[in-house]
């Protein structure tokens, strides 16, 4: 029992570790997420709950936007929720090493399986040797993305008005996604999935309801696929 609680904790820690430094760029991410709720016209309130609620940088900031310039519900939830399926594609893909867990373990994990801590753990799971209480590390990533998610929304709600323009905080927010890609790119089809998807969002780029994140998503993934299997067999040729 001393053993596996030690695991347990060694796992949680570590998810704390290698999370932390992505908190540098998600926290002027938040920052601009809690001005733009106010300036919209949600209260403090809902601003800092709709954190909670949603709990996906990319899909709060579309919902902001829409809700200032009066989109119906029916275009708002369904360009919400467009852009929050590629959680789904993050849930298959930790799927193999969570199946063994119950069900309420599976519900607190994939709320807190956002972009930042899916990237971080997916590492541990696909890099380091598999643990029994590994998904102990996703816990640890989950929970400190949440906790700088929510106080730094509270910072901007809070502090709005006495940030500066010049800092352009809101650049931040390309910059947390290209620190989450660039450890990834050391494989081939990562590589590939990384430019055929970027490449495949800016053509699509016009499209209405955000439908260009999804068929970006899963370009990347067939592009992925394709270069996983021919690496695989020029490999066996060898």
């Amino acid at each position: 029992m001393t053993v596996s609680a030690s695991d347990k904790k060694s796992e949680f820690l570590a998810g704390i570790r290698d999370e932390l430094p992505l908190q540098l760029g998600v926290f002027p991410f938040g920052l601009v997420f809690g001005i733009a709720g106010i300036e919209s016209g949600l209260s403090a309130l809902q601003t800092f709950f709709l954190s909670t609620i949603l709990f996906g940088g990319a899909s709060q900031i579309v919902f902001i936007q829409l809700i200032a310039s009066g989109t119906p519900l029916p275009v708002l939830i369904a360009s919400v929720s467009t852009i929050n399926l590629r959680h789904a594609l993050y849930g298959v893909s930790v799927s193999r090493y969570l199946q063994h867990l119950p069900v309420g373990w599976r519900i607190i994990l994939g709320y807190l399986l956002t972009d930042e801590a899916y990237a971080i753990s997916i590492r541990r799971f696909t890099m380091q040797p598999a643990s029994a209480y590994m998904h102990f590390h996703l816990l640890g990533t989950g929970l400190t993305l949440w906790l700088c998610w929510h106080l730094s929304t509270a910072c901007g709600i809070l502090l709005g008005a006495t940030i500066p323009d010049y800092l352009q905080l809101s650049f931040a927010i390309p910059l947390t996604f290209i620190a989450v890609i660039t450890p990834l790119l050391r494989q081939m089809p990562m590589l590939v999935a990384t430019l055929v998807s970027g490449a495949t969002a800016v053509m699509l780029h016009g499209m209405p309801w955000n439908l260009w994140l999804i068929i970006a998503a899963f370009a990347g993934i067939i592009a992925a696929v394709i270069a996983e299997r021919l690496t695989s067999r020029e490999a066996r040729s060898l």
